[in-house]
């Protein structure tokens, strides 16, 4: 096979490559910019192109497969040149599929908690010592890629539900066709790509579409937006497995669960990662895994990257970093820290760093989401709304939108971080939930620094 990679230097395209290029397939790519850690992934490799920019004549007739990648655009000049041979495109998803036509596919689907759901099953299966292909969006301590295609008979994939590519705008996770799906929960977020909610739950309708027959959705039925949605497309050639929160026990700040009747202790807390491991456990159980094996080999999972992250520890202090930016996510971050150690004090620390979480309009969907902090800041740089050619967000609509009592609200990186330095750490814990980096202040230095 020969295979052309458009973006190769994406973060998950360039894992791609990578795993085609160990498999044994001739692999091209090209990109205007490439950074680390790609750049050396791919050098390593040998796949780090012999120039930036995009290489039109690398495009040919015998090329079985060209990869396009979201950062290309519709007019990039190799999609063109491949357009006009009638060279077969892909979007990231659609290869994929086209790589695990013939295996078992199982695809994590919701607005929240698929990374970790995903990684979960994935952690479970290697301590098992199963053979499987997967796609994963994070870093997961045991693995060196985040995506890996083989001759395995299973692939546990992480479904998205933003487009495919720049000139496939269908959502990812239409183009897997799982026989296991899972649904963790919908909650409305990135309004620039879903401009209405019910625009949204469409999406989700069509995933639950594409199953195959005689397959099984695995869907979270706490949630009441997922539930009607489910009752309301029941397919009569699918099976179907509801969950929510398992029974468990705290003490000392150590989570216990129980599933039919088999107990084990974990290393990750919380009521949403308790129900992503529920969600987990029944796609294993689906796979042939036995409870027993499922409640010894979890117990050793630490969680995926930036999802409560413990950044750095002592007795009574714990800093923990979570990719927490939706507000079902950042409520889920806050009540689990504050259910695992409510004698601690909880200083929560929000950047907006997103669209939607920039945008005025949607500052009411964050209402309550901080309510369980007993210190909650919420930052958000003028950097990233000059980036993003968005208008300043007013300080009083972050108020109003949260309301919560004593919000802290800054939008200077050097206030935040004079804050910081003020504050005691004693008998507390901080939450930094953020998808960006706070302006670029080393935040791993302040954990180490509170902690040691």
């Amino acid at each position: 096979m020969r295979v052309h990679f458009i973006s190769i230097g994406g973060s998950v395209m360039h894992q791609l490559a990578i795993a085609l290029h160990r498999k044994g397939y001739q692999v091209t790519g090209t990109d205007d910019e490439i950074f680390e850690p790609a750049k050396t992934n791919l050098s390593l490799e040998g796949l780090l192109p012999d120039r930036i920019g995009w290489q039109p004549g690398l495009i040919t007739a015998d090329i079985d497969a060209v990869i396009l990648g979201m950062h290309a655009k519709s007019d990039n000049p190799e999609i063109l040149k491949a357009q006009e041979l009638g060279l077969k495109i892909y979007s990231f998803p659609e290869y994929i599929y086209h790589e695990s036509i013939q295996k078992k596919r199982v695809v994590v689907g919701g607005s929240h908690g698929k990374t970790t759901t995903t990684s979960m099953i994935m952690h479970v299966m290697k301590q098992l010592g199963l053979d499987f292909d997967y796609l994963v969006g994070a870093r997961l301590e045991g693995f060196d890629q985040s995506v890996n295609i083989t001759d395995a008979p299973v692939i546990i994939c992480e479904g998205d539900e933003y487009p495919a590519s720049a000139i496939e705008k269908k959502p990812k996770f239409h183009f897997l066709f799982p026989h296991v799906a899972i649904l963790t929960g919908i909650a409305w977020d990135h309004i620039n790509v879903f401009p209405t909610f019910d625009f949204y739950l469409e999406q989700f309708v069509i995933f639950i579409n594409k199953i195959e027959k005689d397959g099984l959705l695995i869907y979270n039925a706490s949630d009441p937006v997922l539930k009607k949605l489910v009752d309301e497309n029941k397919r009569a050639d699918i099976r179907y497995q509801s969950y929510g929160v398992p029974e468990h026990t705290i003490r000392d700040g150590r989570t216990t669960v129980t599933i039919e009747g088999v107990s084990g202790p974990l290393r990750v807390f919380g009521n949403h990662n308790l129900m992503n491991l529920f969600a987990a456990f029944y796609a294993c159980k689906e796979l042939g895994i036995h409870t027993q094996d499922f409640i010894a080999a979890i117990g050793s999972f630490t969680g995926a990257a930036k999802r409560l992250e413990l950044l750095a520890s002592n007795k009574t202090t714990n800093v923990y970093r979570d990719f927490a930016h939706a507000p079902s996510k950042v409520k889920a971050t806050i009540e689990a820290v504050k259910q695992q150690y409510p004698d601690r004090k909880l200083i929560g620390i929000l950047e907006l760093h997103t669209y939607s979480s920039l945008n005025e309009q949607f500052m009411l969907e964050y209402r309550g989401a901080m309510d369980k902090a007993d210190t909650a800041v919420v930052f958000y740089s003028r950097h990233a709304l000059e980036l993003k050619r968005m208008p300043g967000l007013p300080a009083e609509k972050v108020y109003e939108g949260f309301g919560k009592e004593g919000l802290l609200v800054m939008n200077d990186r050097n206030v935040l971080w004079e804050w910081l330095q003020l504050q005691q750490y004693t008998q507390s814990n901080v939450v930094l939930m953020s998808s960006g980096n706070y302006d670029g202040l080393d935040m791993l230095t302040f954990a180490k620094q509170i902690t040691e």
